[in-house]
This record gives C-alpha cells, sequence and structure tokens, in this order.
C-alpha cells in the first residue's frame, strides 16, 4: 500500500471515529464541555445542585438554632422572673463627731418670748380680783379665791394653818421686789432671777399665784424650810382638790429655784393656758 492509499486510510478511520455516537463516548468524556468551547456545561449534569442543596441544609440548620434559642431564651408568659436582688452598701464608719451643744427636746414656742426663764404675764383685769380671805388685802381672781378660801377651810378642819403672804402684784410692785432688792443684796440679774421674776414676767400678776406659809412656824415662810411643815405636807396632799399646783419644783424646766410656798391656780381655761406655755420651756441662758 502507497503513502497516498494509507493516507486515505486514515483520514476514512478519523472521519468514522468523528462519526461516534454519544452513547459510544464514555459517560467522563460526555459531562466535560469542549476546553475553549464558549458554551456552558449542561447545568443538569453540573455540580451546582450539589451546593444549592448544601447551602440550604445550612441556611436550615442556622434558622433551626435561631428559633430554638429564642424560644430557650425569651421567659414565658407563665414564668415569674425574681428581682435580682440587691446588695446594701456597707456601713461607712465614720469619725467621732465633735460634741455638740445639747438642744431642749420639745422647745416650747414661747421660748423667743421668756426672759431668764420666766415668761411674760398680763396683769388681772381690776374688776375680776376679789379678796382671797375675808377683809383682807390681799386679792386674787375670783374663781382663785373662791377656791383659796375653800382650801383654807378643809385644812383647819384638819388642823393646819394655812397663812397666805402675797398674792396679786401689780407691774410696779415687781419692780421694787426685782430691782431694789437686787440692789440692796448685790445680786446679778441671773442669780436675782432665779429667786424672783422681772417686772412684768411674774405668775403674780396674773391674780392666780399665791404665796404661802404655815400660820404655826412663821419662821419658814419663803424658805426651802417650809418643805418641813404641816402646811407643805397638807398641800401636796391635798392642793390639787383645789385646783392648785406648786409653780416651781426642784429642777424645774425654768431653772427657778425650788420654791415651795409658790403656788398657782388651774381651775378654770384661761389660768390653764396662761401657765401651761411654761411647761416645755428649756432652761435658758442669758
Amino acid at each position: 500500500m502507497d503513502n497516498a492509499d494509507l493516507s486515505r486510510k486514515r483520514q476514512k478511520h478519523s472521519n468514522s471515529a468523528n462519526r461516534r455516537s454519544p452513547d459510544d463516548i464514555p459517560e467522563a468524556l460526555r459531562d466535560a464541555a469542549p476546553p475553549n468551547s464558549g458554551t456552558s456545561p449542561n447545568r443538569a449534569s453540573s455540580g451546582k445542585p450539589i451546593y444549592l442543596i448544601g447551602g440550604l441544609l445550612v441556611v436550615g440548620a442556622v434558622a433551626v438554632g435561631a428559633g430554638l434559642w429564642y424560644f430557650t431564651s425569651t421567659p414565658s408568659q407563665n414564668t415569674v422572673t425574681q428581682p435580682i436582688p440587691t446588695v446594701s452598701p456597707s456601713p461607712t464608719v465614720s469619725s467621732p463627731a465633735t460634741p455638740q451643744t445639747p438642744v431642749a427636746v420639745n422647745p416650747s414656742p414661747a421660748n423667743s418670748d421668756n426672759l431668764l426663764g420666766h415668761l411674760p404675764y398680763q396683769e388681772a383685769p381690776e374688776a375680776e380680783l376679789a379678796p382671797i380671805l375675808p377683809g383682807s388685802s390681799m386679792r386674787l381672781r375670783q374663781a382663785a379665791a373662791k377656791e383659796f378660801q375653800a382650801m383654807v377651810r378643809a385644812a383647819r378642819a384638819s388642823g393646819v394653818n394655812l397663812a397666805p403672804i402675797s398674792a396679786f402684784r401689780s407691774v410696779e410692785d415687781q419692780q421694787h421686789i426685782y430691782f431694789d432688792t437686787k440692789a440692796e443684796r448685790g445680786q446679778s440679774v441671773t442669780k436675782r432671777a432665779e429667786v424672783s421674776a422681772p417686772p412684768g414676767y411674774s405668775e403674780h400678776h396674773t391674780g392666780y399665784a399665791v404665796d404661802i406659809g404655815d400660820g404655826n412656824t412663821p419662821a419658814t415662810n419663803l424658805n426651802t424650810n417650809f418643805e418641813k411643815t404641816k402646811a407643805f405636807r397638807w398641800l401636796e396632799a391635798n392642793a390639787a382638790r383645789f385646783h392648785f399646783e406648786m409653780s416651781f419644783p426642784k429642777n424645774n424646766s425654768q431653772g427657778v429655784n425650788y420654791e415651795p410656798w409658790h403656788w398657782r391656780f388651774v381651775g378654770d381655761r384661761d389660768s390653764l393656758e396662761t401657765f401651761y406655755k411654761a411647761k416645755n420651756l428649756s432652761r435658758s441662758t442669758p
């Protein structure tokens, strides 16, 4: 066979190979696109469906996880949320405070009106004054005088002689008692105020106050020895029945010296309102 025949035979064989049916081409070769052919591989036979299915599975897994997180982290309507307990801060230890001057407990509004521990009082009207005892020049308000006379009678029935020493005093009378006696004794104003009120500040102005002595032991008049007498002991036991009380007991809130002989009437509204302003007075400092 010459070269020409051999060449034609090879060409014929090549054409025969090119006309081979798709079924004769191996599957691995049929799935691949010809290089540089410019055409896309068959979508049905490419690997993208696998990627798509995998992506969907991943997205689905993320969605399921998010849903589980929402339902587990969100409290249900039937769940009672407990409040978070608060922790109180530890107490702070401070340095000791500088000692302060004691303040009076429940001071009376009248504190601003007092003078050397005494409250201001108005003089009783002349028309309301009556003799403390029949024929006496000493006077009290009528209601107080009536009760004092009844008290004297009751004491006498018990063998006790209550003797009035001083009753109503005007502001002018108190001027002499406070300033003239202060000068005679060389007392300071504060020392004098411990035993006698300044003018305008004496309970005697009211017509309700009276100084009482023991008629059987006059040496005890106007001094603390009066507390040792039968008259004082009787007053302690019985004066309240006649609406009288001691004005300046021991350690009284006004800082006035103990006066067992000084008693006041508190048997009606006016007398009660007049004196009970003094009950909450703290000791004043000049």
